[in-house]
Parts: structure tokens; sequence; C-alpha cells
């Protein structure tokens, strides 16, 4: 495998300190891959989302459930796979929180986050999986 490729696949406990530490060792692979400060801002924040909401609403911090975390650097970009055993929730159903009537509540603006900071962002059908992809500057798609 090439230096500068990095994959690992682990599960987690359902505890916030777990997901501060695999995602510190996600960023120290980030941090080495040539992203730019905005992007590495952006990586952490979308998947300290996704793995708190993991850990928090979808095994709602039961130690007896693991959070999976999947994860990919290559010479295009990152790729991360962060699932629960939670019963998983519909992303549609969220509200929007730049609506009139969701500007005081704080659901939402995570999802809203990652989507903006994020090359893509994927859900699985039963929504107890999330895919999230930044791809490297020189292979991000122009417009």
């Amino acid at each position: 495998m090439n230096p500068d490729h990095v994959q690992f696949d682990v599960a987690i406990p359902s505890k916030y300190e777990a997901g501060q530490e695999i995602i510190g060792r996600i960023m120290a692979a980030v941090d080495r891959a040539g992203f730019s400060s905005r992007d590495r801002f952006g990586i952490r924040l979308s998947l300290d989302e996704a793995v708190t909401n993991a850990i928090k609403h979808g095994n709602k911090l039961s130690p007896d459930k693991s959070v999976h975390v999947r994860f990919r650097l290559n010479e295009t970009g990152i790729w991360v796979e962060i699932e629960d055993e939670g019963p998983g929730f519909r992303p549609e159903d969220v509200p929007d929180p730049t609506a009139d009537e969701n500007l005081e509540r704080p659901s939402g603006r995570g999802l809203m986050l990652m989507r903006e900071f994020m090359s893509r962002i994927e859900y699985s059908p039963k929504g107890n999986l999330v895919v999230l992809e930044k791809q490297l500057p020189q292979h991000a798609p122009t417009n």
C-alpha cells in the first residue's frame, strides 16, 4: 500500500472519549494529506457531528453497543463510514434549521454543516449509517 494511503476499520464503545480518540486518529491522517485549513476544520466538525450523533442518538450511550468507523485516505481524498447499532432515522424528517420556525431549535444544524463542508454525504436506507467523503482540491469536480 502506498505510504500516503491509510485505512482502518474499528469498532469503538459508545463513549464520547472513544469518539474523540477516533476523530483524532482520522485527523492525524487528514492533517498530512494536503487539505486546506478550512477543509480540515470542516472535516473535523463533520466527523464530530457524525460520531457524536451515532454515540448519543443512535446508540443512546449504551455500553452494550458500538460505533463502527471505517476510514480510507488515498490520493483523491478521504472516505469515512460511521455506523451505529441504533434504529436509525430519516434525514429528510429533520427540520430545516434555517426556516423561520426552527431558528431557535438546535436540531438539524449539524446535518446542514456536514452537507456544506463535505464533498458527499449519504445515509443508508435504515438511517444508522452515514458516509462522508471529502475530495482533495485537485480531485474535486469543477462546476
